[in-house]
């Protein structure tokens, strides 16, 4: 008896001793990081340069899957519930994962599938139209809009995105009606808007070749100040409408990852942030670092399923 308890004492022995070699070889392979939007657009752009950034630090490769749909939802849901917590699959979160569960059906759980690993940065968001159209500011569009409930068409990059949230907020604050057309990414919604097949298009900064090159003009941005990069464009609070909303993003993991793989994961991406050429990059985008660290991050999460809950439900949107 003696000898099969100490068989089974060392077999367990030797399990932890592979584990803890496996955990302090981490990463031994590249890792791939989940970006759910489609490739080219403003976060799939930021995110390729912040892996290229911190591969130097991990010293692996990082490969980017992009899996776009559910407005940012599909690929971090998809990753918590069929990856392993080893570290070599994580994902882009964006703020749409946290409302998710109050718009929809669904099994995940934010509050319990994820393992937080950093805070990245934000969004700087606007309201373009093309250049011919009738809407030379801001207020002319609100004007429009609420002299003409529900024939303002715009699209977004998803139903639940802050882009869909922040557009029914204004118009709950003006008291007026307009119609969402929720589309897979800025692709699409920059043809949609070209075509005439939409009216509007509220997104991040994607829109910002074609608003230099004369073909969209930008009515109003979300952010608390003016961007340097469209010094003309006024915030919203400027147009009377007192919002700031700018969606901040970070990386997290499947549950249950080990503690000393995410902080490998976070002190890399760490580097990778404060690095010269990515910043560069943020600059031209028009986004800024909003590093937050793994508790203080999960903290985040934690508040951000409050209060989207709330937010929700003021605005309607509740699970269908």
């Amino acid at each position: 008896m003696k000898k099969i308890v100490s068989c089974v004492a060392l077999a367990f022995a030797a399990a932890l001793s592979i584990a803890g070699a496996q955990a302090q070889e981490y990463p031994n392979r590249p890792v791939t990081l989940v970006v759910p939007w489609p490739a080219g657009g403003t976060t799939d752009i930021s995110m390729r340069a912040l892996a290229t950034a911190t591969e130097k630090h991990l010293k692996q490769s990082i490969v980017i899957d992009n899996r776009a749909g559910a407005g940012g939802v599909l690929g971090p849901q998809t990753m918590a519930q069929n990856a392993a917590g080893d570290g070599y699959t994580i994902a882009q979160i964006p703020i749409t994962v946290f409302r998710w569960p109050f718009m929809r059906k669904t099994t995940m759980d934010p509050a319990k599938d994820f393992t937080w690993i950093i805070g990245l940065t934000g969004y700087t968001f606007g309201i373009v139209v093309k250049a011919d159209s009738q809407w030379k500011t801001f207020k002319d569009f609100l004007a429009y809009a609420k002299a003409n409930p529900g024939k303002i068409n715009y699209g977004t990059p998803g139903a639940g995105t802050t882009l869909h949230i922040t557009m029914e907020q204004i118009a709950k604050q003006e008291g007026i009606k307009w119609t969402h057309v929720p589309f897979k990414g800025t692709a699409e919604t920059t043809q949609a808007l070209l075509g005439g097949h939409i009216d509007a298009v509220a997104d991040a900064t994607g829109w910002g070749p074609l608003v230099k090159a004369g073909q969209f003009r930008l009515l109003v941005i979300w952010s608390d100040k003016r961007s340097p990069n469209y010094p003309d464009a006024p915030t919203l609070r400027e147009q009377g409408v007192n919002l700031v909303s700018n969606s901040p993003f970070g990386l997290a993991g499947p549950k249950g990852m080990d503690p000393k793989v995410v902080k490998t994961i976070h002190d890399a991406f760490k580097k990778g942030l404060e690095d010269p050429a990515y910043l560069a990059e943020l600059v031209k985008l028009d986004q800024e670092t909003a590093y937050l660290s793994s508790a203080d991050y999960k903290k985040y999460a934690d508040e951000q399923l409050v209060v989207q809950k709330a937010l929700i439900e003021a605005l309607g949107l509740k699970q269908e």
